[in-house]
């Protein structure tokens, strides 16, 4: 598996990091990185190393866009500290980075994430980033040097890595930092360094320790690393570009500090249907409405279950839903005989208790609820064991709930159906080869001695082969005399469960011809 050879070198105590600025609603493509670390902590100890995943909340940032349903009234913010921006009306939380950071840890809760929660803001006003702040700064020429080199970006010769908060303004994104005495930096909130907030023109000398700035976050990650003793923290495949932001916190790790930067997992993007997704521009499903859908092992799957290295490219229509949902399903099957899967899904647990259950497919259940004659609960246990325990009916329900989600914000036209009481008038639209069709598939069913989903599907693909008529053509006969539309659910698999007179009149209802 991928986490083999993340992990087969290490060896000693392992601090596992990874961060998250909250500008807004977290979308769930942070996820990846959450579980691809929890993935890696839970190796980690299996391994029998003593191991911690710290996360940060990167409050201390400055808010530099709006939230896509933020309140206009939050403009004149802009600049500010994320944590010193009031969180939106209502809200109970103590300012805006709280506020959109609470919703996305209560999901760290639902998927069993084992992080220890620190925020930014508490590193600088504790003192304890105090020291790097000192290293950083004493040594600005070098910090200079690293990003000509690294990167190929200039800086001037006065620039010092560092921004404070303007005590005239309360604004950090607008600050610049010219000279630093071992006490103090020199500072200016420039009005125009930045489009989107405008500094007061306020100049003056402050101290830079105790929360009166923070450092340029590629600086700030150096620093977390040599403060936090991190030894793992991966990073998105933005950041770990040929002289990109990682390679040059690492070239600060071990000029400045002289210190081997943690071990890289470089990730790859989660994609919806192709779009890279954006917290400020509302862009892309966000990981509360995903938990809300998916169940918590699913999720933890769809992260998890690919080498990070490949992009996971989500769409919720019902071809990749089914496959999503088989593909871990097949491992719930082997169980403990495959040791590769008995590994998939020790890192796709979400719950401290076993995950061993009866999988119901996601494809009959959303077939299922759409029949409400049915007693959902009665038609599942015929198909599965008689021992269907506790355990069982927990992840059923967790699946009927994530199917009726799909229905309602998801399922495309041709997903969704109603069965029709009468013979649709379109049914009348059949021609003579398809009415024929549904007779003789009709006659098939009669004699039929099995009900099952798969026999019925090969029933439908003798009565088309005995007709000579095309497949296609055959299963639109099907639909249009049942649900009054051209597609619908696998036909074999919606047979089964209505009532066989039923269906035997309505495909015999159509004369040959009219």
């Amino acid at each position: 598996m991928w986490i083999d050879k993340i992990i087969e070198n290490l060896t000693g105590p392992q601090i596992i990091n990874d961060s998250k600025t909250p500008s807004g609603r977290v979308h769930v493509g942070s996820l990846r990185g959450v579980l691809i670390h929890d993935a890696i902590l839970r190796a980690v100890r299996k391994k029998g190393l003593p191991a911690t995943f710290l996360y940060g909340i990167d409050d201390y940032d400055p808010m530099d866009g709006l939230p896509a349903e933020a309140s206009p009234d939050l403009l004149s913010h802009m600049g500010r500290p994320l944590c010193q921006v009031p969180a939106p009306d209502g809200s109970a939380a103590t300012d805006m980075a709280d506020h959109y950071i609470q919703e996305f840890l209560t999901v760290f809760k639902e998927l069993n994430v084992d992080a220890q929660i620190y925020r930014t803001r508490d590193l600088y006003r504790s003192g304890r980033f105090n020291g790097a702040i000192d290293t950083i700064l004493r040594q600005a020429a070098a910090v200079r040097e690293i990003y000509q080199a690294v990167s190929g970006a200039q800086r001037p010769a006065d620039w010092h890595p560092f921004q404070v908060i303007c005590p005239q303004c309360g604004k950090i994104g607008t600050t610049v930092v010219s000279a630093y005495d071992g006490q103090e930096v020199t500072y200016h909130c420039q009005p125009n360094l930045v489009k989107w907030a405008k500094g007061c023109d306020a100049r003056g000398q402050l101290s830079p320790f105790d929360g009166g700035g923070k450092l340029p976050w590629k600086l700030e990650w150096a620093a977390k690393w040599a403060t936090l003793g991190v030894t793992i923290e991966g990073a998105g495949k933005d950041h770990c570009t040929k002289g990109g932001s990682r390679d040059i916190a690492t070239a600060v790790l071990r000029t400045l500090f002289q210190k081997q930067p943690p071990l890289n997992v470089p990730y790859e993007f989660f994609l919806v249907s192709g779009a890279k997704m954006s917290s400020s521009k509302g862009i892309g499903q966000t990981a509360r409405d995903m938990a809300d859908f998916l169940p918590p092992e699913i999720l933890r799957y769809l992260m998890v279950g690919s080498d990070p290295k490949k992009a996971v490219n989500f769409n919720t229509g019902l071809p990749y839903m089914t496959k999503l949902f088989n593909e871990y399903d097949r491992y719930l099957a082997q169980g403990d005989g495959d040791e590769n899967g008995a590994r998939m899904l020790a890192l796709s647990q979400a719950s401290p208790t076993s995950t061993t259950y009866q999988p119901v497919p996601f494809q009959l259940i959303s077939t299922l609820i759409q029949l409400p004659h049915l007693d959902l609960d009665q038609e599942v246990a015929k198909q599965t064991t008689p021992a269907w325990s506790a355990s069982d009916r927990v992840h059923l329900a967790q699946r009927v709930q994530a199917a009726r989600y799909w229905l309602t914000h998801f399922a495309a036209p041709e997903d969704t159906f109603t069965i029709q009481e009468r013979l649709p008038e379109a049914a009348h639209d059949l021609t003579p080869i398809q009415r024929a069709f549904l007779h003789q598939l009709a006659d098939l069913l009669q004699e039929a001695a099995e009900n099952t989903g798969e026999a019925i599907q090969s029933l439908i693909f003798d009565a088309a082969r005995e007709t000579a008529i095309p497949q296609a053509e055959a299963f639109q006969a099907i639909y249009r005399v049942l649900l009054d539309k051209d597609r619908g659910p696998k036909a074999g698999s919606l047979i089964p469960f209505l009532d066989r007179d039923f269906v035997l009149q309505r495909f015999r209802e159509l004369s040959s011809i009219d």
